[in-house]
């Protein structure tokens, strides 16, 4: 658990200020929920952002035997099917973080009680993918939103203190087990200080050592690698016309910093992260994948 003094700076930094106790009932959609978001989340809702007055009423699952075992471990009601879990709840979160291709098939389950729904990291396995699940929801009238948790960290702050225009050029670093499941994290920290407007793309390198070469439009660029497999820790390099800055993001805070924005997201009723930005994440990581980016630049397009 947080001490208080990184409490205190998690929250007094989080993206969007909201009063405190507005609250709401959070029921816990996943693959198999015994994994570390779901942990994480519950821990925080429960200790370091209770005052927000949420609360986790219920959880259900595709691994069912798992899920059981998980709430009666954390004291969560558990339910057989989304349609049992639905009428106590208030706002959905879409969990399974290490199996993006569920996401589609829990959402179908999910988007028709038109409940406000945060879907995990990564969003959908593929932009095709993805451009479904937010059609899907468009649909049903259901918010959604998602993001990696390297979206609300102090290289966004340092970004935000410089001008997100003034921004030339970036490089990210991160790592993990793999691309598939980690690239989304580097990623999003570039697109989320820099926007969706990525021109052009190249790979350099293959899994475990990838580097991804991006233009954007107003002549910026960024650099970002993707070290899975290493210990690699999470940082960026800002670069304005007047110098570069080293920033490495403060994993003590991040989680805080994210669940506070999925409570942020809430409250509101309506998305917090602009759906070309969520895009262009997708859009990144598939043409990172494509043997063709091998030394070569192809064109990304971002279609919603």
């Amino acid at each position: 658990m947080l001490t208080r003094r990184d409490f205190l700076a998690a929250t007094a930094l989080a993206s969007v200020a909201c009063a405190e106790g507005a609250g709401g009932r959070i029921g816990f959609v996943d693959d198999d929920p015994d994994n570390f978001h779901a942990n994480t989340y519950l821990r925080i809702i429960r200790n370091d952002l209770k005052d927000r007055g949420f609360e986790v009423v219920g959880v259900t699952a595709l691994r069912q035997d798992a899920a059981r075992a998980w709430a009666e471990k954390n004291n969560v009601p558990y339910y057989r099917s989304v349609d049992e879990l639905a009428p106590h709840v208030d706002y959905f979160a879409v969990l399974a973080p290490s199996t993006p291709e569920t996401h589609l098939g829990l959402c179908r389950a999910v988007f028709p009680h038109r409940k406000p729904t945060f879907v995990d990291k990564t969003f959908a396995p593929s932009p095709t993918v993805a451009r479904e699940l937010f059609r899907l929801a468009d649909r049903y009238g259901v918010a959604v939103q998602t993001s990696s948790a390297l979206r609300y960290t102090n290289v966004q702050d340092y970004v935000r203190q410089v001008g997100r225009d003034r921004v030339r050029h970036m490089v990210a670093w991160g790592g993990g087990r793999t691309y598939d499941e980690y690239a989304v994290h580097p990623i999003e920290l570039v697109i989320s200080c820099m926007g969706p407007e990525v021109v052009r793309l190249m790979r350099r390198g293959t899994e475990p050592e990838v580097q991804l070469l991006l233009d954007f439009t107003g002549d910026r660029t960024a650099v970002i690698n993707i070290y899975t497999r290493a210990r690699t820790p999470y940082a960026a390099a800002v670069t304005t016309r007047q110098g570069t800055r080293y920033v490495a993001v403060d994993l003590k805070t991040l989680f805080v910093r994210a669940c506070a924005a999925m409570l942020d997201f809430f409250e509101a009723g309506k998305p917090l992260v602009d759906r070309r930005e969520t895009m262009a994440v997708m859009e990144v990581i598939e043409l990172g994948r494509r043997p063709e980016s091998d030394h070569r630049f192809l064109p990304v397009r971002i279609s919603l």
